[in-house]
């Protein structure tokens, strides 16, 4: 009984850390979007290091996605890479005071077009702090450290999605509120707390079929 119990607690803080880091990746969103369409993207970064803040952040833009137009955040300098085309390549942001701290998190906002064959988007980013560690979020989806994948639906037949997104004023609802088209734009993914949620359901299942038969 004493083993049954001790795996349960160690089931229990498993699913709270798999929750806390899936939560904490430097992610883009919306994490959907339509080819064709105006988008502004939103970069959320949390700050996971417990020591030292987050003092930089570098996000690379790949073809699928035209970036033209960055919002000014106060307290934050960025600087635009091109490559010989003039196509903005990757921006990088650069605090210029004391940067994130393991508490806080950061949102930068970008506004862009998607690419009209697009299928999908990945955002590789870099994440600097001020002792120069660097994590580079460029793996996989299954990796320890993903990039950020912005899944890209078909055009609609009659072209609706040409204009989909906020990338101007007009483009947005007037009735909307600056805080209500942000909600919208960075709700984060559930994907993996679910995932999570599913793992801790099947070890209780377990756990119950297993006093079952030792009674």
């Amino acid at each position: 009984m004493k083993k049954l119990a001790t795996s349960f607690i160690l089931m229990l803080v498993a699913f709270t850390l798999f929750a806390s880091v899936a939560s904490a990746h430097v992610t883009v969103l919306p994490k959907e979007t339509t080819q064709g369409s105006y988008e502004m993207f939103t970069v959320r970064v949390p700050s996971e290091n417990d020591t030292v803040p987050t003092t930089q952040i570098k996000v690379e833009f790949p073809s699928e996605v035209n970036i033209s137009r960055f919002e000014p955040k106060p307290g934050w300098k960025y600087e635009i890479q091109k490559d010989a085309t003039d196509k903005i390549t990757s921006v990088t942001w650069t605090t210029e005071g004391e940067g994130l701290s393991a508490t806080e998190f950061g949102l930068f906002n970008m506004q862009g077009k998607v690419a009209d064959e697009a299928t999908e988007i990945v955002f590789k980013a870099y994440q600097t702090y001020q002792d120069g560690s660097l994590v580079e979020w460029v793996g996989a989806s299954d990796a320890d450290k993903p990039a950020s994948v912005t899944t890209v639906n078909p055009k609609p037949a009659d072209g609706s999605g040409d204009h989909h997104g906020t990338a101007t004023k007009e483009e947005v609802n007037p009735e909307q509120t600056h805080e209500e088209v942000v909600k919208e734009t960075t709700s984060p993914s559930n994907a993996p707390l679910y995932v999570s949620i599913a793992a801790l359901i099947a070890g209780l299942l377990a756990l119950v079929i297993s006093l079952k038969k030792r009674a």
